[in-house]
């Protein structure tokens, strides 16, 4: 019994919670019905479910801070809410997500981070209509990831997108998935109440089955390292939450279980297995548990506990991320409401002005020799082990350039390969050089070209001062000026050469220059050779010509040159300008009511009993028309008064209220508009199916009337919507309860039917034609936004998934006819604006969540200054969003 006295290291790791200012603040984060964990984090990056949905990402630097801006970029990923998600442990910018659209896609993230939203992925794979519940990558084969949707579990090789393991063992949905630290193999914890243990590669690949928690709510697994114990959470008959730890080699029995309370929330398990600390967070809860695991009695020892706000999610911090210097063992990252924590663990010392090297064994690093065609050969690779000690240098991010393609031909694919360059800024040439290790028989041209100085190099080198320009490759210019052309300058009689830095409209000039085809190879290969140059190139110095001694020059220039360039005083331009990027006119509009006499007040008799497709409003530069209570369905016409547009020819109103005439109809107004070529023309559209056609005097109504100018049977239901042409006169859209659309040719005596637009499956929520009147947009009841051109085909030409549910949506074309905008609601009834782009309808581009109202947000736009202006029928304010 003499190790019950041994002291662990660990036993007083405390929590330490960071100042407000130094978490991420002001977040959007929704309560999420997934069996993910809603965060994770790599050496480099966070990523995290954000807004109600979940349907994108927010992609933050791991040590970022501070607000953040519902505007902020974003990473749309997906459709419907991502349910799991993964960073690479060999590439820190390479995130995995899966998500209930039955969706797993693969992301880069660029090394400086999202600077602009980001909905293209590198790669997609489906799931064939199922909605996936668990990813993951292989912990020791690059390239190689896992996915469980229902009840099937699959393995995919990355690098030819290709499925090359299924189970179809389970017979409920996989609840969780594990891999052991070696990859050989893998737990699950599946709604049937069993645990299983995989092993992909054997002929029958379920090794062993046991019960498990006999509750199934939920419940997760994770591996205890390399050790052969699985360690189970979840909950019992009668719902108590439980641990249970179990031995591989005895699945059936347990060796420990703990129950713990009552409470509603799945613990989700994150271990630390150099250290053995487990780390327990609740979904709800506000104590996040510590225990450190033992091989015997009692298996587990709680330590202290953190208690702060509700958690949503929570995941650990990769090893290399860690502060080593401030005694940090570990970092757990919680997701609440409306932040995200960073909680250090850090173990009491007296002094952490040295490396304490007993509180960091070492850990497995970001680089291995294993990949998925090899792993699945039945060849096994330990990752090799790293120090986590600041002088090796091994601690920094592992980032490069995009990622990967599906490879082609018979050339072999290794991800190493593109992530080896180029070295992390900062990094010495010696560390970089150590740092990008490639796969087994890969060579870098840094390594197979030897490296020679000559002496007259040393002596130029010591003559030089010590900069990192001194690395600096031969091409890179200081002042726009190579070396050739500052030897010319210096042999002119203009000879007062004296270098410079360059101005920002120089570099500017010198980066449009620069030729933006070159294919990412094309880059990558130029930056090998070039960081090579200096060393197979002997004849000439290695530092670029700034670098050479001021005096040098002296014997060159008259004294009087320089004693008049001495008495000028070098003068740094101060720019007056703080603006970075595109900046729009009209970010300051504001909106100013005009003068009373302009204004119709006091309008009697209004009906609010109106459609949900229809805006309830229409005017046009001289009259405006709304609707009436009484029987039937009634329109009154009433004159805007002069001063209210430049047209606008009517007499003040009296302010003792106004009863305006209307134009009678025997059945419920559905709809009514203007025609833009006539502004005495107007068609109301009834739930009879007939539209009447009302042509307005030209001083205005003086009496109501129940007699059209014409009528015609449209559809044989009620019309929801009718639109005029935006450039063809007499052209009519009408779309109905029989979920078709139909465009009429009006200038027959009896209107023609020309086109009948096909494909809705519900009803149809708003229609919008693009300016230049060769494409109609809708968007539908049944979620989907489509596109057509109705003079080559009755079909929709595009197609793409738009708000859910059924409360309504409205849709404008935007920017000249290449992108949509689309509002509606979420799954939970907050009000939503989505931009797509006309060509590619698969996912928005943008998303920007309002509020939560019932009321449709009604789009107005100004086509020549992309201004957007947002109204909702019982809101009593109108947004403005400018579309840049």
């Amino acid at each position: 019994m003499a190790w019950r006295f041994k002291a662990s290291k660990y036993k007083n790791a405390a929590p330490i919670v960071p100042k407000p200012e130094a978490c991420i603040r002001d977040v959007c984060v929704g309560s999420y019905q997934t069996y993910g964990n809603n965060i994770c984090a790599s050496a480099a990056f966070m990523a995290f479910n954000w807004e109600h949905v979940g349907s994108s990402m927010a992609v933050l630097p791991l040590d970022d801070c501070g607000r953040k801006s519902k505007t902020m970029p974003l990473l749309h990923a997906h459709s419907d809410t991502i349910t799991d998600m993964e960073f690479s442990p060999f590439h820190d910018g390479l995130l995995l997500t899966g998500s209930q659209d039955s969706l797993v896609k693969i992301w880069h993230i660029p090394p400086e981070g999202l600077k602009e939203s980001l909905s293209t992925p590198e790669c997609t794979l489906s799931q064939k209509q199922r909605r996936v519940e668990n990813v993951g990558f292989h912990p020791a084969a690059d390239g190689l990831i896992h996915v469980a949707s229902g009840h099937e579990f699959a393995l995919w090789d990355l690098t030819k997108q290709k499925e090359v393991f299924v189970n179809k063992d389970h017979a409920e949905v996989i609840q969780s998935t594990s891999w052991k630290k070696d990859g050989r193999l893998l737990a699950t914890s599946c709604k049937d109440k069993k645990l299983r243990v995989i092993d992909p590669r054997a002929p029958n690949s379920v090794l062993n089955v046991a019960n498990s928690h006999q509750n199934i709510k939920d419940s997760r697994v994770v591996w205890l390292g390399d050790q052969d114990r699985i360690l189970t959470t979840g909950f019992d008959s009668a719902r108590l939450r439980q641990i249970m730890i179990r031995d591989v080699r005895n699945l059936s029995q347990t060796q420990k279980t703990l129950e713990l309370d009552c409470s509603t929330g799945i613990l989700m398990p994150l271990f630390d297995p150099d250290t053995n600390m487990l780390f327990l967070a609740g979904k709800g809860d506000t104590t996040i548990l510590y225990m450190e695991l033992t091989d015997r009695e009692p298996f587990l020892i709680e330590g202290l506990r953190h208690s702060g706000e509700q958690t949503k999610g929570a995941c650990l911090v990769p090893k290399r991320a860690l502060r080593v210097m401030e005694g940090e063992v570990n970092r757990v990252l919680q997701l609440t409401g409306s932040s995200v924590v960073p909680i250090m663990y850090q173990v009491p010392r007296k002094s952490y002005r040295e490396y304490h090297a007993d509180l960091y064994p070492d850990t497995s690093g970001s680089v291995t020799y294993l990949s998925a065609p090899m792993w699945l050969d039945n060849q096994d690779h330990p990752v090799p082990n790293i120090s986590l000690h600041p002088d090796a240098n091994n601690a920094q991010p592992r980032l490069g350039p995009k990622p990967f393609s599906a490879s082609t031909g018979n050339e072999e694919f290794s991800f190493d390969k593109v992530f080896s360059v180029p070295a992390v800024p900062g990094m010495t040439k010696s560390d970089s050089a150590t740092s990008s290790l490639s796969a087994p028989g890969a060579t870098t041209p840094a390594a197979s070209t030897p490296i020679v100085k000559e002496p007259s190099e040393e002596k130029e080198k010591s003559l030089t001062p010590t900069s990192d320009v001194e690395a600096a490759p031969k091409e890179d210019f200081t002042n726009g000026k190579s070396d050739t052309s500052v030897e010319e300058d210096v042999n002119s009689s203009d000879s007062g050469y004296r270098p410079k830095t360059p101005s920002t409209a120089e570099r500017r000039k010198m980066f449009e220059n620069t030729d933006g085809t070159q294919s990412i190879a094309d880059r990558r290969r130029n930056y090998e050779m070039r960081s090579v140059s200096v060393a197979v190139e002997s004849d000439t110095p290695p530092s670029p010509a700034p670098l050479r001694r001021r005096d040098s020059f002296k014997s060159r220039k008259s004294p009087d040159r320089e004693d008049k360039r001495a008495s000028v005083p070098n003068v740094t331009t101060k720019r007056t300008s703080t603006v970075f990027g595109k900046v729009s006119k009209f970010r300051h509009l504001k909106g100013t009511p005009g003068h009373k006499s302009t204004q119709i007040e006091n309008i009697k008799n209004i009906s609010r009993q109106i459609s949900g497709e229809c805006n309830g409003f229409y005017a046009n530069g001289v009259r405006c028309a709304v609707p009436l209570g009484g029987g039937g369905g009634r329109v009154g016409v009433i004159e805007l008064p002069c001063g209210a547009t430049a047209v606008a020819r009517a007499a003040p109103l009296h302010p003792g209220g106004l009863q305006p005439c209307a134009l009678l109809h025997p059945a419920v107004l559905q709809d009514w508009t203007w025609d833009p070529f006539r502004d005495d023309r107007l068609l109301v559209a009834c739930d009879d199916g007939l539209v009447r056609e009302w042509i307005i005097p030209e001083r205005g109504l003086q009496e109501s009337t129940n007699e059209p100018n014409r009528t015609f049977a449209a559809h044989p239901d009620k019309i929801y919507l009718i639109r005029f042409h935006p450039t063809a006169s007499d052209i009519l859209t009408t779309a109905a309860h029989d979920h078709t659309v139909k465009i009429w040719d009006l200038y027959p005596e009896n209107p023609v039917l020309a086109i009948t637009l096909s494909g809705h499956t519900d009803q149809i929520f708003s229609i919008d034609w693009s300016p230049c009147g060769e494409y109609l947009a809708t968007v539908c009841r049944d979620g989907l936004i489509r596109i057509y051109k109705p003079r080559s085909s009755s079909e929709p030409i595009r197609s793409g998934p738009g708000p859910v549910g059924s409360r309504g949506a409205r849709v404008v074309w935007a920017l000249n006819a290449t992108h949509l905008v689309i509002t509606g609601f979420d799954k939970v009834s907050e009000r939503q604006i989505l931009l797509y782009k006309a060509s590619d309808l698969s996912a928005p581009v943008c998303t920007v969540g309002l509020d939560v109202s019932p009321a449709i947000l009604q789009i107005h736009i100004d086509h020549d200054s992309s201004t957007l202006f947002l109204t909702g029928r019982v809101s009593y304010d109108t947004s403005y969003d400018k579309i840049l």
